[in-house]
């Protein structure tokens, strides 16, 4: 048997805050979700002046990441990037249901080297997204470092 960490509600809230705190200080209204590892939301909040479709984008981000394990701008990064077109998994993005993210906004979230969920920004250029995850992963480390346990904050992130 194996001990599962698990993302709960207060995490999540506390890594929407981090990503919204970063989006006020770029200007930026961003739309992020907080998703468990089986990529269903624990989390999803609109700014105030954020797209209409920032929710179900930013899901679909957070979705991919968790459950694929991978920063999903890793899906289309040239030369190698296996979503691109000749690669592996070209069309991949077509996959459940259109759910499958392969654009820059979405990270997995790596708690003690599990990946734990994910964390799906959307409303803000590609440089803007990744600065908003990067300060609601930033966050979760903050929250949970001093009990010892390490989270990945990166922006390339593949497990």
């Amino acid at each position: 048997m194996k001990q599962v960490f698990k993302l709960e509600l207060a995490e999540a809230r506390a890594m929407v805050a981090g990503a919204i705190g970063k989006a006020n200080a770029i200007q930026v209204p961003e739309t992020v979700c907080i998703c468990d590892e089986g990529g269903y939301p624990l989390a999803l909040e609109r700014m105030d002046g954020a797209r209409v479709t920032g929710p179900q984008i930013a899901w679909n981000k957070a979705f991919t990441a968790a459950c694929h394990k991978r920063s999903t701008h890793l899906f289309n990064t040239p030369p190698n990037g296996p979503a691109l077109p000749g690669n592996e998994a070209f069309g991949i993005q077509w996959s459940f249901e259109g759910r499958f993210a392969v654009f820059v906004g979405g990270f997995p979230i790596v708690v003690d080297g599990a990946v734990v969920g994910g964390i799906g920004l959307s409303g803000g250029n590609g440089e803007q997204d990744i600065a908003c995850g990067l300060a609601g992963l930033a966050a979760l480390r903050d929250l949970l470092g001093p009990a010892g346990h390490r989270v990945v904050v990166e922006a390339d992130i593949k497990r």
